[in-house]
C-alpha cells in the first residue's frame, strides 16, 4: 500500500498520514487526515475512503471545524 489519497474524504484536505500498514503485506493502510483527524482504513468502502462517494451529510468545511464547539473531556475511570 504505497500510495495516499488525494484528499480527505470528510473535509478534502490534501494532507493524509498513514498511521499503520497491516501486518500482513497488501491488506490495508489505517489513514489520517491532518486537519479534521477523520481516520479510515483503505479496505472500507467507497463511502468511506473516497470524498465523491462519502455522505454530504457529514462533509465538512473549513469552518464547519473553526466554529465547532469543544470535544467534552474523556471523564476519570471508575475506581
Amino acid at each position: 500500500m504505497n500510495h495516499l489519497p488525494v484528499e480527505c474524504p470528510r473535509c478534502a484536505f490534501e494532507k493524509i498520514f498513514r498511521l499503520a500498514t497491516s501486518p500482513v503485506p497488501g491488506v490495508c493502510d489505517v489513514l489520517q487526515c491532518g486537519r479534521c483527524l477523520y481516520t479510515w482504513r483503505t479496505g472500507e468502502p467507497a463511502r468511506r475512503t473516497r470524498r465523491d462517494a462519502y455522505p454530504d451529510s457529514f462533509k465538512l468545511t473549513v469552518a464547519d471545524i473553526e466554529n465547532a464547539i469543544e470535544v467534552p473531556t474523556v471523564p476519570p475511570l471508575l475506581k
